[in-house]
């Protein structure tokens, strides 16, 4: 049996579904008020007084009219006491006494409407500091894989300008909250002057508001086409900056402006899309509201007998209620162009379509025996290897060298190592404990790694050298700066160990931002030290330097060393061939080349060119 359901049943329910699904779409900025609900709850405590106001002023306004049309009626505000005090102060004109209370009711309205102001963008402002802090907890907590397949430049415009978008989002909730507030108001001042007008404005601006809901769906569509166009913007924008000397040495400069001009015009026409679209709403509607409007005016003239008072005080009302409607519109339509940047801060907050970071409960205490790595495998797709059954035992206070052609997994293994990746299969353990086992913080702070790729942060040599490592003093910092075989050229510089860097180092040449990290590493006064292609950028009269100091330094430590260059890890304790993602030769140095195996080939490729002495 077919059961029809009426039409005003049908639209009830449409109504119920949507306004349920808008909950659950915005419970993500919702659920944040809890933390700064006083401040929320203020601001639409102060809209709703500054509402009330607004209807106190309009009974004062239509009594004042009242006094003036006909000056020998008693004007009358509904309110039994405050008519009585009007009709019965002695000596004062009642029309004064209603004008007093119409500017006193308007300075209440406009400090209640300041304060409604204040406490609104403060939440906001609350709203942008909670979201900004949400994201960076979000990306903390993510192990590095997930860095490895997103752009940085599109989750630096998520915490930027997607975020300052949706702070504008809530300014506009708010401005929506207090505009209908104040349209409530006027719409029961409006009935009770003259129900029959009342009945045919409503029933006229619903229909101009049907008209334009379809309009804000549209526009809706089209927002999610500019915080598409932003992401891509910003990482254009963020590759271009950090790859400024990749560019300039391949003379790319036409390419690049070529890429940056495609993504700027791209998110030009996206954000003219929606221009066009929202700022359409404000004109097409005020258009229609003044028809209406003349429209009203002319039927209750000729059709209507209502007092002169109560006719220009319900025009007075329904002229500042268009403006308010019109607002209510376009802050809708805008809103609605929101929804984009909405959609990019829950997807990079969403939890279920993520893999975090485990971090385990056993601190460590000191590294007493060896590293074994078990059988391990390694993806960063699963489908395709890395890493393929590794079985490597790396004993303390030795060192070992990892060799092989670039792509051979030497720096993936030693990623292994500081738990940056976990195996796909298989176990990476210290002194026979499983390194997911561990507080990851505890077991690094004993680790200091110097990567083929130096990080330099924008700041002072002395803070660079010092990070990580809390309450260093000068003297500690020049000795590693001199075991790093860098202090001559850190004192040469303008200021010294203030010298403030640029960013990603930019004042320094390669060997000289390989050397701060040299120093940083050593500060930390590691047990473990991995030293990925650690002289790679460096000169043969500074890497041979360098070369030493790490050999003194090594004594009592392990380390772990990556090297292209065989002439750094000829005195290591053992050497370790990979290709392909599998170990093919481990031993000593001279033991392998006597083989002829894998490490005598490198060793005689490098001979040739003359990199080994």
């Amino acid at each position: 049996m077919h059961l029809r359901v009426s039409k005003p049943i049908r639209n009830l329910i449409k109504s119920l579904v949507k306004t349920t699904n808008f909950w659950q779409e915005n419970y993500l900025i919702l659920q944040e008020f809890k933390h700064f609900r006083k401040i929320a709850i203020l601001a639409v405590v102060f809209s709703f007084l500054a509402a009330t106001f607004e209807g106190v002023s309009i009974g004062f306004l239509l009594s004042f009219l009242q006094s003036l049309t006909n000056p020998n009626a008693q004007p009358k505000i509904g309110i039994a006491w405050l008519d009585a005090w009007i009709a019965n102060t002695p000596g004062i004109n009642p029309l004064y006494l209603i004008s007093i209370l119409i500017l006193v009711s308007t300075w209440l309205r406009a400090t209640f409407n300041y304060f409604s102001a204040v406490y609104t963008d403060s939440a906001q402002l609350n709203l942008a500091d909670r979201l900004r802090k949400q994201i960076f907890e979000q990306l903390q907590a993510l192990p590095l894989s997930y860095f490895a397949k997103s752009r940085g430049g599109e989750l630096i415009n998520t915490m930027t300008t997607e975020i300052e978008r949706l702070k504008q989002a809530f300014g506009g909730v708010g401005f929506l909250i207090t505009r209908t507030m104040t349209v409530s108001v006027y719409l029961l001042a409006m009935f009770m002057i003259s129900w029959e007008l009342s009945i045919i404005s409503v029933l006229v601006f619903s229909l101009l508001a049907v008209g334009l809901s379809t309009l804000n769906s549209r526009i809706r569509e089209t927002s999610f086409g500019i915080s598409n166009a932003n992401a891509n913007f910003a990482s254009t924008a963020t590759e271009f900056i950090n790859g400024i000397r990749t560019i300039h040495s391949f003379g790319t400069q036409e390419f690049e402006r070529q890429r940056f001009y495609k993504a700027s015009n791209n998110l030009l026409n996206s954000s003219i899309k929606v221009v066009m679209a929202w700022t359409l709403v404000r004109p097409l509607a005020e258009g229609i509201a003044t028809t209406v409007l003349i429209s009203l005016i002319v039927i209750s003239f000729t059709k209507l007998t209502l007092p002169v008072a109560s006719l220009l005080t319900f025009f007075f009302v329904l002229v500042r209620l268009v403006p308010n409607i019109q607002d209510i519109n376009g802050t809708v339509a805008y809103l609605s162009t929101l929804k984009g940047s909405l959609e990019k801060l829950k997807e990079i907050l969403r939890t279920d379509n993520k893999t975090y970071f485990y971090n385990g409960n056993i601190l460590f205490s000191g590294f007493k025996r060896s590293i074994d790595i078990v059988s391990a495998d390694f993806g960063y797709d699963p489908s395709s290897l890395v890493l393929q059954n590794i079985t490597l035992t790396i004993e303390r206070g030795k060192m070992t060298a990892l060799v092989g052609a670039s792509g051979a997994g030497k720096t993936t293994l030693a990623d292994l190592i500081t738990r940056f990746y976990d195996p796909t299969q298989g176990q990476v353990l210290i002194d026979g404990v499983d390194l997911r086992q561990f507080e990851i913080n505890s077991l690094r702070r004993r680790m200091a790694v110097v990567s083929q790729d130096t990080f330099i942060f924008n700041t002072s040599i002395w803070n660079n050298i010092a990070y990580g490592t809390s309450g260093a003093s000068e003297a500690q910092i020049r000795e590693v700066a001199r075991l790093a075989n860098a202090l001559e050229f850190i004192e040469e510089m303008p200021e010294g160990f203030d010298t403030q860097l640029g960013d990603r180092g930019v004042r320094l040449s390669g060997g000289q931002r390989q050397r701060i990290a040299i120093a940083r590493a050593l500060l930390r006064d590691p047990e473990i030290l991995i030293l990925d292609e650690a002289t790679s950028a460096l000169d043969s009269v500074s890497e041979r330097l360098i070369q030493e100091s790490i050999e003194k330094l090594s004594v009592g430590r392990t380390v772990i060393a990556i090297a292209h260059r065989l002439s750094t890890i000829i005195r290591a304790d053992k050497v370790v061939v990979l290709e392909q993602g599998r170990i093919v030769e481990q031993g000593q140095y001279q033991e392998l080349l006597e083989q002829r195996g894998k490490l005598w080939k490198y060793h005689q490729m490098q001979h040739e060119m003359g990199q080994i002495n």
